[in-house]
């Protein structure tokens, strides 16, 4: 039996679907870089989209469509769509689209600095039983502080494992690749008082 909950324009999320979506995005935030905002874990989370939500809770899907805007504390996720599928074992996977207009974008604080990651990509999974977050298609990755970039990282693919807390990239490899198409990286280097203050690894 297939149970669907509309959503109108800018309302919460019913509260089924809601718990639903807020499972999932504990275990994204979860796999967030370790440096982010723990205080968020605690926050409520608020889902608004434009068009419409449903949850089918026969085969354990969940989507909701038009600007579905996210917020959990200072995490902010702003997609296109999302569709969240639970598998038979427990895991989440979760998939968030953006359009030709916006890609998918994501923005929280880092813990206790005046900080934040900012990401975007034309497409963000996320897969519970690997830990892993996806961002693919024209991925971005940015550390900032204020209007400043510190660090930043582009690619087809760039790969979140909170199991090794390491990124990867991937570029989009074609036999006429371009400069769009490699992996780039900018990193600032930390300041003497932040790398003292550091345990080596």
């Amino acid at each position: 039996m297939n149970v669907t909950n509309p959503v109108r324009p800018h309302h919460r999320l019913t509260r089924l679907a809601g718990l639903a979506l807020c499972a999932v995005l504990c275990s994204m935030l979860a796999a967030a870089p370790a440096v982010a905002e723990k205080g968020d874990r605690s926050k409520p989370i608020e889902i608004q989209a434009d068009t419409s939500g449903t949850t089918d809770l026969l085969n354990q899907v969940s989507r909701f469509n038009g600007h579905v805007v996210i917020t959990q504390g200072t995490l902010v996720i702003k997609a296109d769509r999302v569709e969240i599928r639970q598998t038979p074992d427990g895991y989440y996977l979760a998939s968030a689209w953006g359009n030709a207009a916006a890609q998918v974008s994501f923005r929280q604080k880092r813990d206790d600095v005046d900080e934040y990651i900012e990401g975007r990509a034309d497409r963000v999974e996320f897969d519970g039983k690997a830990d892993l977050l996806r961002m693919i298609g024209r991925g971005t990755v940015r550390r900032t502080q204020g209007a400043r970039t510190l660090d930043e990282i582009t690619g087809a693919l760039i790969t979140w494992n909170n199991a090794t807390e390491q990124f990867s990239a991937q570029s989009g490899a074609t036999a006429a690749s371009s400069a769009d198409s490699r992996v780039r990286a900018v990193l600032s280097p930390r300041a003497a008082s932040q790398a003292a203050s550091q345990p080596a690894r």
